[in-house]
């Protein structure tokens, strides 16, 4: 069964930096794409980056500059390192994954930035 699995989250404080993991299972095939969400509190799922298996990125305009997402040496391993915090940047953070035509999601990791 594949899977994603988060790790990373946690509280910084703004202008700090924060690295969060992603690493699928349950395959040893490569994703077709992986990246990460957020959800704030009220707000809607919003897309932070995304990186295709050919190393296109989709970066949202409120994070570009700051946040990047490296690939680990294994295989759909990635990372969101992010830059330079902001407290509008507190939201839980989803590994989000494209394999096979189906939509992977991780269970979240809780990113609190404080002022």
């Amino acid at each position: 069964q594949v899977q994603l699995v988060e790790s990373g989250g946690g509280l910084v404080q703004a202008g700090g930096s924060l690295r969060l993991s992603c690493a699928a299972s349950g395959t040893r095939f490569s994703f077709n794409s992986m990246g990460w969400y957020r959800q704030a509190p009220g707000k809607e799922r919003e897309l932070v980056v995304v990186i295709t298996n050919g190393d296109s990125t989709n970066y949202a305009d409120s994070v570009k500059g700051r946040f990047t997402i490296p690939r680990g040496n294994a295989k759909n391993t990635v990372y969101l390192k992010m830059n330079s915090l902001k407290p509008t940047d507190a939201a839980v953070y989803y590994c989000h994954g494209v394999f096979h035509g189906h939509v992977y999601w991780g269970q979240g990791t809780q990113v609190t930035v404080s002022s």
